[in-house]
C-alpha cells in the first residue's frame, strides 16, 4: 500500500524566474497532502556579462532538476513593466529557467502571478508577506524561505491545486 502511494505522489518543481535571483522550491503533492522537499535562490553575480548570467540560471536550475528528480515544473509567468528593456530582461531569464527542466522532459506549466497568490492565499491581490506567511502555513518544514524561495514554492502549490482540478474535471 505504502508503495502504490509512493508512485502516485508527484514531484513538483516551481520557478520564480529572475535575472538577479531567481527561486526555486520542490514540493511532493501526495493525494491531497503536500510537503516540502527543497528550496533556494540562483543568484549569477552581477558582474558577469549578461550571456554568462543566463547560463548560471540555467545551469543552476539543471543542477535542481537532477538533484531533486521533479515530475512536473511551473514557472511564474513574467509581468510587464513600465520598463520595456526590464521586461525583454526578465523574458530572457523566464526562457533561460524554463528550458532546463524542458530538456530534462519535463512539462512547463505557467502561471500569472495573480493566479499564483490566489491559489495561496486565497485573493490575486495579495502581497509578497502574506504570500510567504502562507508558504510557511502550508509547507512547516520549509521555514523561513527568502521572498524569492517562498515565491517558487507558491508557484509550486498553485501547480498542485490546479493539477487537482483538472484531475477532478476530467472526472466529472
Amino acid at each position: 500500500m505504502l508503495a502504490e502511494r509512493m508512485m502516485n505522489a508527484i514531484r513538483i518543481l516551481g520557478l520564480d524566474p529572475g535575472l538577479r535571483r531567481t527561486g526555486w522550491g520542490v514540493i511532493v503533492l501526495d493525494g491531497a497532502r503536500l510537503s516540502h522537499v527543497a528550496h533556494g535562490v540562483i543568484a549569477p553575480a552581477e558582474t558577469l556579462p549578461f550571456s554568462e548570467r543566463l547560463l548560471c540560471l540555467f545551469e543552476g536550475i539543471a543542477q535542481v532538476v537532477a538533484a531533486h528528480g521533479p515530475h512536473e515544473a511551473a514557472i511564474e509567468e513574467t509581468f510587464m513593466t513600465a520598463n520595456g528593456s526590464s521586461t525583454l530582461k526578465l523574458g530572457h531569464a523566464r526562457a533561460a529557467a524554463m528550458l532546463a527542466p524542458a530538456r530534462a522532459g519535463l512539462e512547463v506549466a505557467e502561471y500569472a502571478a495573480k493566479v499564483v497568490k490566489k491559489a495561496v492565499v486565497g485573493t490575486g491581490g495579495a502581497d509578497k508577506s502574506q504570500v510567504a506567511f502562507m508558504v510557511r502555513r502550508l509547507l512547516p518544514t520549509a521555514g523561513d524561505a527568502t521572498a524569492d524561495a517562498a515565491d517558487a514554492l507558491a508557484v509550486a502549490i498553485a501547480h498542485a491545486h490546479a493539477r487537482k482540478v483538472r484531475r477532478l474535471g476530467a472526472v466529472a
